[in-house]
């Protein structure tokens, strides 16, 4: 293309003849611009107004902090919003979703360089910005959001994965999100083609368009003339389509592009452990639980609308993989629904509320035989759905796969916990198995009901002393119910207890003193329980004034670490692998390089949810492995990725149906590794993996050993 005669650039009022630097007319060809800016003050009002009804919604819930440290939550948010840290996990979703994010990106930035240039003066679309930013980045970024766009409709038309929610909400975000860029490439195609633009081959698909059309249609005055009305035509046509996305986008799940990076900000600092909230039962009016939308806090109803519907949540809950009624996703999704239903509030009492003809219009998935009882009680969100029936409540393990998974930092677990807590506090509507390892709690201060064991058995024959008559002791030694009254946990205990002896280690045990952390009793629901137990081991501890704590148990290890300083118990607690490797590398504990040298175990890690996810303990139990063993082999799913063994959140006290155990499927992960033996950290893993194991394992002789037994077998 060159600007071969004058007649042309006449008839199309462009001239570049006095220009020297790069650069273009910004609004070429439009006419009545003021057009424009009404239709930006329009949808600018529309989508305004959906965002506040979304607000107005959050206000309605609990108040909470989430606004501390603020410049901790602005890292986070540079890192995770900006950077998509979570999002590009998933390598085949970052692939495209990084094309459509960037790329959106790049085009808003060149949108208000366009808006500042014209409309305030500033000359920022001239020289080498111009060229290298504003025509080449740009035209690429805009390239890649077609790509994006493609891949991301092929995935939901083609490939269907079973985790994604199939809308046409979904289908006609994309679709307009690639008739934006396609109309954009068409007018920056015809205009480069009718100027004659010099500068054109900066903008390389938009140049492609303009070499297309001319080869199509010629050079002639006709043509280009018709080239410039299809261009103004294009170019309004854009702007509708645009300016239609704005408004409409907060009523649609596009609003994750506000609600992400505020849910992002908004994230829990501490560790996901120490994430339950306590209960004010000095307050008449506190919730006990949650039973109505307005149960939640402004941060849970937040969480609602920051959900993408990716369905990441759902496909590493452990409990969805082996067929239960669990779906995180779509206790989000449908409590979402749910707060956005038609006929959402009794402005008088101040409540959430949904007809029953509203809720099943507006999600199939309602349960029928719930249908009456919301009727009679319309505030009700705990059976309201499949997805919060309590078979599915009682389905989850606690082990925080979701919250760790979700891209924009949805806290779903504690929606469960919240959600049971209602079913125990005000329904006393749980299994019977968990009521008897409450009953237990209650009389006895463990969860394990007919047992005969006591909380010294395992200690017979060794020179283990109790605070009560070891004062001088500098750590103690919380063994837990776990570990004292279950038989082959008593090994575990033993060895450590051998071990923290060998390395001069002035420890002593509670004793007969040691109650239940509580931890059992929190994740099925009980907090009046747990606050009690919590409470009185807390006056315990401090009236030994305990201040250095080692426990085998990641339960015990969560609770008093990252629970107990709700009401007081603040002290320096470590899990026995953090502890033991400390010796080893203190030279405390020294392994005989023979003993090395002969071992011949090849051993695989089960991460123990509360160690590691909850607490970010991956590092130490491995230690300890590749210390004890010459050969270590990590499972599919492992560190923040693992696979929950099935125990955690009352669950090790529910009878489960034989083709949907949690642990059998982690042991075939297990037994995939080819190892010999599954080393553990946490009691609870152990009994899970040992029924797994043994259920799984056929002819082949495999272990499950705790790190602690493993190191103390190598010393022996």
């Amino acid at each position: 293309m060159n600007p071969t005669t004058t007649t042309n650039q006449a008839i199309i009022g462009s001239d570049f003849s006095g220009i020297s630097y790069p650069t273009r007319e910004v609004l070429w060809n439009i006419d009545n611009v003021w057009l424009m800016y009404v239709m930006f003050a329009v949808s600018s009002v529309i989508a305004g107004y959906g965002i506040y009804r979304r607000v107005s919604l959050w206000r309605r819930g609990l108040p909470e902090n989430r606004f501390d440290r603020p410049r901790y939550r602005l890292l986070m948010l540079l890192k995770h919003a900006l950077g998509q840290r979570r999002t590009v996990r998933e390598k085949s979703a970052a692939f495209f979703h990084t094309f459509i994010y960037t790329g959106f990106i790049i085009l808003t930035v060149a949108t208000t360089v366009v808006f500042l240039h014209h409309d305030f003066g500033l000359p920022l679309m001239e020289g080498d910005f111009y060229l290298y930013f504003q025509s080449f980045i740009v035209d690429v970024f805009g390239a890649l959001v077609l790509v994006g766009v493609g891949i991301a409709a092929v995935r939901r038309l083609v490939l269907r994965p079973k985790k994604l929610v199939y809308t046409d909400e979904s289908l006609l975000i994309l679709a307009m999100i690639f008739l934006i860029v396609l109309t954009g490439f068409l007018i920056e195609g015809w205009r480069i083609a009718v100027t004659f633009d010099p500068w054109g081959r900066w903008s390389p698909f938009g140049y492609l368009v303009a070499s297309a059309s001319l080869s199509l249609m010629g050079e002639s005055i006709k043509s280009l003339e018709a080239m410039a009305t299809a261009h103004r035509i294009t170019w309004w046509l854009h702007a509708i389509i645009v300016f239609g996305f704005i408004a409409w986008a907060p009523y649609t799940k596009m609003i994750h592009v506000i609600t992400g990076p505020l849910n992002i900000y908004t994230a829990r600092l501490e560790p996901s452990g120490a994430i339950l909230k306590k209960i004010d039962f000095e307050n008449p009016e506190a919730p006990l639980g949650v039973k109505t939308l307005t149960n939640f806090t402004w941060k849970d109803l937040v969480d609602f609308d920051a959900c993408t519907e990716c369905g990441r949540c759902t496909s590493v809950c452990p409990a969805n993989a082996v067929g239960k009624e669990l779906s995180p996703r779509d206790i989000i999704l449908d409590l979402r629904n749910l707060m956005h239903a038609e006929g959402l509030r009794i402005a008088d009492r101040g409540q959430f509320w949904l007809p029953i003809a509203d809720l099943k219009r507006k999600n199939s998935a309602i349960n029928p035989q719930s249908a009456s009882r919301i009727g009679r009680n319309p505030q009700s969100v705990v059976g309201a759905f499949p997805s919060t029936s309590p078979e599915a409540l009682w389905s989850c393990t606690t082990c925080g796969a979701c919250m760790e998974a979700c891209p924009v930092f949805i806290e779903q677990m504690p929606k469960i916990i919240d959600m049971r807590r209602y079913l125990v506090m005000e329904e006393s509507d749980f299994p019977d198995t968990i009521q008897e390892a409450v009953t237990s709690l209650e009389s006895r201060g463990h969860p394990f009901r007919g047992t005969q064991s006591t909380r010294l058995d395992w200690a017979d024959g060794l020179d283990v002393k109790t605070l009560a008559g070891a004062r001088d002791a500098e750590v103690l030694f919380w063994v837990g119910c776990g570990g004292a009254l279950v038989e082959r946990n008593q090994k575990v205990v033993r060895a450590t207890a051998q071990l923290l002896e060998k390395a001069g280690v002035k420890f002593a045990i509670l004793g007969r003193e040691e109650k239940c952390t509580g931890d059992p009793a929190r994740r099925v629901g009980n907090e009046f329980l747990f606050e009690r137990l919590a409470k009185e081991n807390i006056d315990k501890l401090n009236g030994y004034d305990v201040k250095k704590i080692v426990t085998l148990c990641p339960h015990c290890f969560n609770t008093i670490r990252n629970e107990y300083p709700q009401f007081g118990g603040h002290y320096e607690v470590y899990h026995h692998s953090e502890f033991l490797v400390m010796l080893v590398n203190e030279g405390k504990l020294k392994l005989p390089a023979d003993k090395l040298e002969n071992s011949g175990l090849n051993v695989t890690y089960h991460d123990p949810c509360y160690l590691g996810r909850h607490n970010g303990v991956y590092d130490a139990p491995r230690q300890l492995v590749q210390i004890s063993s010459r050969s270590f082999v990590e499972m599919k799913q492992n560190r923040e990725n693992g696979f929950c063994c099935g125990g955690g959140g009352g669950m090790s006290f529910v009878d489960e149906p034989k083709d949907k155990r949690v642990n059998q499927e982690r042991a075939r992960q297990a037994l995939v590794t080819g190892a010999d033996v599954v080393a553990v950290g946490c009691p609870f893993c152990l009994t899970m993996m040992e029924d797994g194991i043994n259920a799984r394992k056929g002819e082949r002789d495999v272990r499950v050993m705790d790190v602690a037994e493993l190191l103390w077998q190598s010393l022996i």
